[in-house]
């Protein structure tokens, strides 16, 4: 998707916001980080979003913390989705990816700069979040101008990037194999399968 004007930055393209905010759920300024994030880098890398595996993401996010939403803004612009299996959650605590470009086995990562990131968890809009109010329930009058601050900033002050390197990423193989759990009868995919008391059965009937 292009991008388009807006007071003399380039942007996201309206309908990559819409969609992001689609998919998350709700209006808020972390989701739009992400997507420029994920955009910045595919830019550096020149490459467009992932329909398969061409690209695969490490992000740094988790396992819970504010500003999680980035995350969803990832996903959506660069198309590494949990559902392909091109996207691993690290659970580092930050707000930053390494998009790697399988085929071309480049990489770079992408942060969201510390100084323009303490700023923003300095927010009314955090402040509200941390009393327990909901984000959809928060006024749009208090919302909507962080995610356009977000849009119309420089790369340079949302983000700090490295330069390209090398990176040789071999994906594990998706299957097909498929079996029976011998204890609840579910079909479990094969990495998924233990033994347990002589018999094949899923992770959950093995615990």
């Amino acid at each position: 998707m292009g991008r388009t004007g807006y007071g003399g930055f380039k942007v996201l393209d309206k309908d990559l916001l819409e969609l992001g905010i689609k998919f998350h759920g709700h209006r808020c300024p972390a989701m739009p980080i992400g997507l420029r994030a994920g955009e910045l880098a595919m830019g550096k890398l020149g490459v467009k979003r992932s329909q398969d595996k061409e690209l695969f993401c490490f992000m740094e996010i988790g396992p819970a913390h504010a500003t999680m939403c980035f995350g969803d803004g990832v996903q959506t612009a660069t198309g590494c989705t949990y559902g392909k299996g091109n996207i691993e959650r690290l659970n580092y605590g930050k707000n930053a990816i390494t998009l790697i470009d399988v085929k071309g086995r480049k990489a770079v990562r992408v942060v969201v700069n510390p100084e323009f990131q303490k700023k923003a968890l300095a927010s009314t809009f955090v402040q509200m979040r941390k009393e327990g109010i909901a984000p959809q329930d928060i006024d749009p009058a208090i919302v909507d101008p962080l995610i356009e601050n977000v849009l119309k900033q420089p790369d340079d002050v949302l983000f700090k990037v490295s330069d390209v390197f090398d990176y040789d990423m071999k994906p594990k193989k998706g299957t097909f194999e498929y079996y029976e759990c011998e204890r609840c009868g579910e079909v479990v995919f094969s990495y998924g399968m233990r033994i347990k008391d002589g018999k094949l059965v899923c992770i959950t009937c093995s615990e």
